[in-house]
C-alpha cells in the first residue's frame, strides 16, 4: 500500500496571488520613477547632460518594467527536508539513561481496533 504525503509547507512555492501582486508592485514603482524622470527632463534647468539622462530613463524604463512585470521570479528557496521518515518496522528500544533529557521522542504503532462482542474472528 501506497500512502501519500503532504508537501511541507516551507517547500511551497510562492502563492500565484502573491507574485501577481508583487509584479504588479515592481511595475508600478518603475513607473512612478520614469514618471519622475520625465517630470524632471522638463522642470530642471538649465539643460544639461542630465536632462538626457533624464531622458533616456524616461524613455527605456517603460520597457524595463513591462519585462520585469511578465517575468515569474524562480523559487531560489532550498526545499525543505520533509519531516516524514521512511515507514519501516516499529523500534521497540527504550531510551536509555545516557540520553538527554531535553529531547522528547514519541513512537506510534499501528493498533487493531478494539473487537466489539458478537464479532467472529
Amino acid at each position: 500500500m501506497k500512502e501519500s504525503h503532504a508537501a511541507p509547507v516551507t517547500s511551497l512555492p510562492q502563492a500565484p496571488q502573491d507574485e501577481a501582486t508583487s509584479r504588479v508592485r515592481r511595475y508600478w514603482i518603475t513607473m512612478g520613477i520614469r514618471m519622475a524622470c520625465f517630470a524632471l527632463t522638463v522642470l530642471v534647468t538649465p539643460y544639461g547632460w542630465y536632462t538626457w539622462v533624464f531622458a533616456a530613463a524616461a524613455a527605456i524604463l517603460p520597457y524595463i518594467a513591462v519585462v520585469f512585470a511578465n517575468a515569474v521570479s524562480p523559487t531560489t528557496t532550498a526545499p525543505a527536508e520533509s519531516p516524514v521518515q521512511e515507514l519501516g518496522p516499529p523500534t521497540t528500544a527504550a531510551p536509555t539513561a545516557t540520553a538527554d533529557p531535553t529531547i522528547i521522542t514519541i513512537t506510534e504503532h499501528p493498533i487493531e481496533p478494539a473487537r466489539r462482542e458478537g464479532d467472529e474472528k
